[in-house]
């Protein structure tokens, strides 16, 4: 009987062991993988954070862990360039974001200065630790003495589902299709539906990858975006100018340079009042011969956010030449406006800065809002009911504007001259 009881223990404890075994090869095959899975960088995007000629921002998100933020960069084009010895690292901030399934992920943002002007480089950002790596990808920073450029202008992706974004990233490419040679994307706001919904945003970038790991995309805050003076689960996902208004959450207003435009972002959401003074300061202190402000709300789109218009008297004041909106979910050009008045046609070029055009292009997501009446700034106001972009060229003394549909049927265009 003791020898049964004994062969008993000794199987019992075989079994104990092969089970532990099992579970420390499923550990070191699988679960250990999957550890590994989770510092696997997605939702990467890079940003013009600083002088467009020398650094270039970029921001990621992991799914689990807090580990550091780094940067792998060389310059030069291909995998094999990251192997060689013309390597150096970039290490920026970690911060963990608690999502709405109660998880904590971690957003990292890097800014990489000391870059040459015209020049291709590749990168890959991750923890440094073997296995947490993203792919390369390549970006090119601005040259000196760009005679043209090209940027496209999109908004409210605005999804809530994997279809959604689908729509979204269909609408990116086409408007690469277009204008192949953009060298980056103002995005006018409402990005997702739910900015607490991390899902969402793994699919708005997962849709978007091809493009945002090497074109920068410059985000403009929405009402979707930034909830009851609450942008924590929207600023996270992005590395910003550190340049803009005191008062709303720093990244959701700010403004860059490249090439011969200027470019100030507004946040229609929080602190208007205080925007308005850092905007005359902002417009101001530049010499771009173009001025460009893009906003959310619009004070002039399919309708009239009434809380902006006090920003209108400095853009008259500061001749801006174009206001970039959102939020309307429907196609809008006006006439060419100063101090709320008509100045000029709607069909003929706008020239010598008589007017600010401002333009709404539609929605680049599912969501498309009936058209609202028209008003007597309107020069052209309608919804077809698709995704749209459009493609802002600039070259010399003359600034085109044209608005394009998911098919890449030309549905706008207006062009603005300086003598």
């Amino acid at each position: 009987m003791t020898k049964y009881r004994d062969w008993l223990w000794l199987a019992g404890a075989g079994l104990v062991l092969a089970a532990a075994w099992a579970g420390y090869t499923w550990w070191k095959d699988g679960g250990a993988a999957g550890a590994a899975g989770a510092a696997v960088p997605k939702s990467i995007v890079t940003t013009l954070a600083g002088d467009a000629r020398t650094s270039r921002g970029f921001a990621w998100y992991t799914a689990e862990g807090q580990g550091p933020a780094v940067v792998q960069i060389a310059e030069g084009t291909g995998e094999r360039v990251l192997q060689g010895s013309e390597v150096w690292s970039v290490s920026g901030v970690t911060t963990p974001v608690k999502t709405d399934r109660d998880e904590v992920q971690s957003s990292h943002q890097v800014n990489v200065t000391g870059l040459k002007p015209g020049t291709t480089y590749t990168y890959r950002v991750g923890s440094g630790a073997e296995g947490a790596w993203s792919e390369p990808a390549a970006f090119t920073t601005e040259g000196d003495a760009e005679g043209k450029l090209t940027f496209l202008n999109i908004t409210d992706s605005q999804g809530q589902t994997e279809a959604d974004f689908a729509l979204w990233g269909q609408t990116l490419e086409r408007a690469f299709t277009v204008f192949p040679d953009a060298r980056f994307i103002v995005h006018n706001g409402d990005l997702t539906e739910n900015p607490e919904d991390e899902t969402a945003w793994d699919q708005f970038f997962g849709k978007a990858q091809p493009w945002l790991r090497g074109i920068p995309l410059m985000p403009v805050t929405g009402n979707h975006d930034e909830v009851d003076g609450e942008a924590g689960r929207f600023l996270p996902h992005f590395t910003l100018p550190a340049n803009g208004a005191a008062g709303p959450a720093p990244g959701t207003s700010y403004s860059f340079d490249y090439g011969p435009v200027h470019i100030a972002v507004l946040n229609t959401e929080s602190k208007i009042g205080e925007q308005a003074d850092w905007l005359r300061r902002d417009l101001a202190g530049t010499d771009q011969p173009w001025k460009i402000v893009a906003m959310h709300r619009g004070a002039y789109g399919g309708n009239t956010y009434k809380k902006v218009l006090q920003w209108v008297p400095v853009l008259d004041e500061f001749q801006v030449d174009l206001v970039l909106q959102g939020h309307n979910h429907e196609y809008s050009r006006s006439y060419p406006l100063r101090g709320g008045q008509v100045t000029g046609s709607g069909n003929g070029p706008v020239v010598n800065r008589a007017g600010t055009v401002y333009v709404v292009t539609n929605a680049s997501g599912a969501k498309f809002n009936e058209k609202k009446d028209d008003q007597f700034y309107h020069a052209v106001h309608f919804q077809n009911g698709k995704g749209m972009f459009a493609g802002i060229t600039v070259e010399g003394r003359t600034l085109t504007y044209q608005a394009y549909d998911l098919d890449g049927r030309k549905l706008d265009e207006v062009v603005l001259q300086h003598q």
